[in-house]
Formats: C-alpha cells, structure tokens, sequence
C-alpha cells in the first residue's frame, strides 16, 4: 500500500507541506504588495498586468477604466486569475494564486469603498480630507472584484531550508 503523501518517486510531498492555512493566506493577502491580474484576450492568450488591489466585501478587486484591455475581456470572458507573490530566493518564495470569475462594479459607492481601501494599502491612510484624491484616481474607473473559486498557496520557509547563495 502507498502512503498518499509520498510520491511514486519516494520522495516527500512537499506540496502538503508548503500549503499556507487560510489565516496565513488572509495575512499575507492584507500586506502591501502588487498582484497580477490575469485575463483571457479575444485570441485566448493570457493577458497579464501587474495591479495595486484593494478589498471589496471581502474580495480582491481592482479599479480600472472602462474600457482597459482587461474590462474588455473581462466583458468576453469573466475568468480571471490573480497571483501575488513575495521571495527573492528559492527558500524564502511565497505565493497565493487566486482563481475564479470576474465581477463588475459599476455602483458609485462600492467603487468609492473600494478606493479608499487601495488608497489606505497604498498611499496612506484614508481620511476625509484625501477624499478629493480618492475621487480624481476613481474618475471614469470602475471595479472588477474576484469572486473566487480555487485558492493555491505556498509558503518556501516552511521547508526549512537553508539560505542558499
């Protein structure tokens, strides 16, 4: 009889092991960082940009004018792919790829809340006075909100390796 968590190659699934718990992947989503936002273009290829994203009803959004590539395609063909990333070498590499279908927010005071949130991750902290810079970034914009259905995670460090260079 195989035991499940090792290979036909004997070795150890590492998998398992470098699998993040889901608070670990809700800190690691809530710290500062850009992610890529994939979508499909009319032709099927991928189309990949790197995104500041904010949180909206408990969901990675983004804010985008209408008419970017990635509305557009996101209009064709809601599946969408978000993957955010941090490591500078192989032991330290962490990860979080989000999958699932694409949402647009045309609703004034949800793109509003979205706003404030990718302001406060990535400028400062919100407060009434900012409101007039929250409002020239949202001219024209609307939001694309992740609603997801798979998570893959992984965290390197948690193989123990040694530094390596």
């Amino acid at each position: 009889m195989t035991d499940p968590q090792v290979p036909m190659g004997g070795g150890v699934n590492q998998r398992a092991q470098i699998k993040m718990s889901e608070s670990e992947i809700e800190g690691f989503l809530a710290e500062r960082r850009p992610m890529t936002m994939c979508t499909l273009n009319h032709d099927g290829s991928i189309h990949a940009v790197a995104m500041w994203y904010g949180l909206l009803d408990g969901c990675v959004a983004v804010e985008t004018k209408a008419k970017s590539q990635k509305a557009r395609n996101i209009v064709r063909n809601p599946t969408m792919t978000c993957m955010f990333e941090d490591g500078d070498s192989y032991e330290e590499l962490r990860g979080v790829e989000l999958v699932g279908k694409a949402e647009i927010v045309e609703d004034s005071d949800k793109i509003f809340e979205l706003g404030t949130s990718v302001f406060s991750r990535y400028y400062s902290e919100y407060t009434e006075e900012m409101k007039p810079f929250v409002e020239v970034m949202l001219n024209k914009r609307i939001v694309i909100k992740l609603n997801v259905e798979r998570v893959v995670s992984w965290d390197h460090r948690k193989l123990g390796l040694p530094p390596m260079g």
